[in-house]
């Protein structure tokens, strides 16, 4: 586990299978109505409290395994909340569909709406961490979970402004409204200050990784460049036309024929 193409791969896998776990979670509630929902956002809270006390048990232990701890806490953390959003459970005050005339500034409020408090939940958990985690000998989950949330603010953006590839495969019921305020074009100004970020935070990481000193300075460090380029790739995969939601596909039930497949619906990223 000291090798960096080891944590490396075990980043890849973690991030596989959590994505798997979520939408296979969200797909069986969705069959069996908002009830079931709730009942497994309730279900995952374990994992949450699991994921907040790994991460404080590893903020002072720069050892290997508590490399891949925090890692896993933080993975925790935020798979928790994605959870949370994709069963409705924390998504915000607006559920309902963006007319296609909406001017611009409305279309932004509109589409605010419907994320607001998931969004407010996910900055008040960076601030928390960062409160308790700044500073720590093992910051390595403290990374994770920023790494993760200035990404999915950049996918989100991105998602808005309009990319040429836009996923609606595995959105569930209780987000049906969220495709309306999405956009399909050509690719707008963000997607390359995106890019140009996280290909400058991968370089970073690894410029980390070459100079680290410890196996548990490797793993992490390893751990990071892996996550960052995850989160790169899943930014070109808006772009680019590779079957990505194969990945997932084959593992999940069959949805609920309650709307029709478009066109747009090609490919799925990570959570």
């Amino acid at each position: 586990m000291t090798s960096p193409w080891i944590a490396a791969l075990f980043a890849l896998f973690a991030w596989w299978f959590s994505t798997g776990a979520i939408l296979w979670a969200v797909r069986h509630a969705d069959r069996r109505g908002p009830q079931a929902r709730l009942i497994c956002t309730l279900a995952g809270l374990p994992v949450l409290g699991i994921g907040f006390w790994g991460f404080a048990a590893t903020l002072h232990d720069p050892g290997l395994q508590a490399a891949y701890l925090s890692f896993l806490a933080a993975l925790a953390i935020w798979g928790w909340i994605e959870l949370a959003f994709l069963t409705g459970a924390i998504t915000g005050p607006n559920a309902y569909d963006c007319p296609d005339d909406t001017p611009e500034w409305e279309r932004f409020i509109r589409a605010w709406g419907t994320i607001a408090y998931h969004e407010m939940l996910l900055v008040s958990v960076l601030v928390l961490i960062w409160l308790f985690g700044n500073g720590a000998i093992n910051a390595f989950g403290l990374w994770t979970y920023t790494i993760l949330y200035f990404a999915r603010i950049s996918a989100k953006l991105n998602l808005f402004y309009g990319v040429p590839r836009i996923n609606t495969e595995f959105i569930p019921d209780a987000l049906r409204h969220l495709p309306s305020h999405f956009r399909i074009s050509r690719v707008n100004w963000v997607f390359p200050v995106s890019i140009t970020a996280l290909s400058f935070a991968t370089a970073c990481w690894l410029l980390r990784l070459y100079a680290a000193q410890t196996a548990g300075e490797t793993a992490g460090f390893a751990l990071l460049t892996a996550i960052t380029a995850l989160a790169l790739l899943e930014h070109w995969l808006m772009v680019l036309p590779l079957p990505d939601a194969k990945l997932w596909r084959w593992m999940l039930p069959a949805p609920k024929q309650t709307r029709k497949t478009t066109q747009s619906e090609v490919g799925h990223h990570g959570f």
